[in-house]
């Protein structure tokens, strides 16, 4: 991938999950809607640092209309990260989307760990399997948390970047890999919230829970509270894992409604917990 693909790349990407969304939305789903110009800028901003960063993990393939396939990963430390995986509408089984991720994959060959979010599509999920990679459903909350359910919580405050070296320490026991160069990425727009002990931090948007992390399920369940106190009155909380019973109990309690949501793909690992992951960064 170059610089100058990213927009064709985001296209892609975007139209892919479109019409995944599209196939396997349920009745009374809302209609799949492109993404904002705000959200194509942070799709771009993000890939582009990736290529700064890991040029050796981030490919396109081209055909007479441009990119038609993309695939973008990072490696972290001892851990694998498949951020973006999408073949253009139209040149699906022709072996495009297995050529993108196979050069993504060689990127990892010396790690030992994997991680990746799925969307529903049966055809990422078949190819997903077949690389070895083991399939946990996610659920996800949504709503507006009932205000009088919310405890008081005490031992957090707000982090700062010298807070940085001991969570990327916290990420190396949970995942293997610190997020390292990826915090520039998850903090514009999102709050951090730490533990005063430093067993756990957050990161927290308004109406968004992008990451909960901790060494023990108690102060993960104080950050995901917190998270809820601060945030706006609808939020969500994707990507929970069965292995995160935790956040679940914490998201009934708080009166949210739950479905159902996409898949954890890992190779080489459990899916990590106390641990809810950002979509694309894990």
């Amino acid at each position: 991938m170059r610089h100058e693909d990213l927009v064709a790349a985001e296209e892609v990407c975007d139209t892919a999950l479109d019409d995944v969304a599209a196939a396997t939305s349920f009745r009374g789903d809302p209609e799949p809607a492109q993404r904002s110009a705000e959200r194509k800028n942070r799709w771009i901003q993000r890939t582009r640092a990736f290529l700064e960063s890991d040029p050796g993990g981030c490919w396109v393939a081209e055909g007479d209309v441009g990119v038609v396939g993309v695939a973008t990963a990072v490696v972290r430390e001892r851990l694998w990260i498949l951020a973006a995986y999408a073949t253009r509408r139209g040149a699906q089984g022709r072996g495009i989307g297995k050529l993108v991720l196979d050069a993504a994959e060689s990127y990892g060959a010396d790690c030992d760990r994997a991680l990746l979010a799925s969307t529903n599509d049966p055809r990422a999920l078949r190819r997903y399997h077949l690389s070895g990679f083991d399939l946990h459903p996610q659920f996800e909350f949504g709503g507006c948390p009932d205000r009088s359910a919310l405890p008081a919580v005490r031992g957090l405050r707000d982090g700062a970047a010298e807070d940085r070296e001991w969570i990327d320490d916290l990420d190396r026991s949970l995942r293997g890999g610190a997020h390292g160069p990826d915090h520039a990425l998850l903090a514009p727009g999102a709050r951090l919230v730490v533990a005063d002990d430093r067993t756990g931090y957050a990161y927290v948007s308004p109406g968004y829970v992008k990451v909960v992390a901790a060494s023990r399920v108690a102060t993960a369940k104080s950050l995901l509270w917190e998270c809820l106190a601060s945030s706006s009155d609808d939020v969500r909380i994707p990507n929970i894992t069965s292995s995160n019973r935790w956040a679940i109990d914490v998201g009934m309690q708080a009166r949210l409604s739950l479905r159902t949501q996409n898949y954890l793909a890992v190779r080489g690992m459990a899916p990590p917990a106390p641990y809810i992951h950002d979509t694309a960064l894990l």
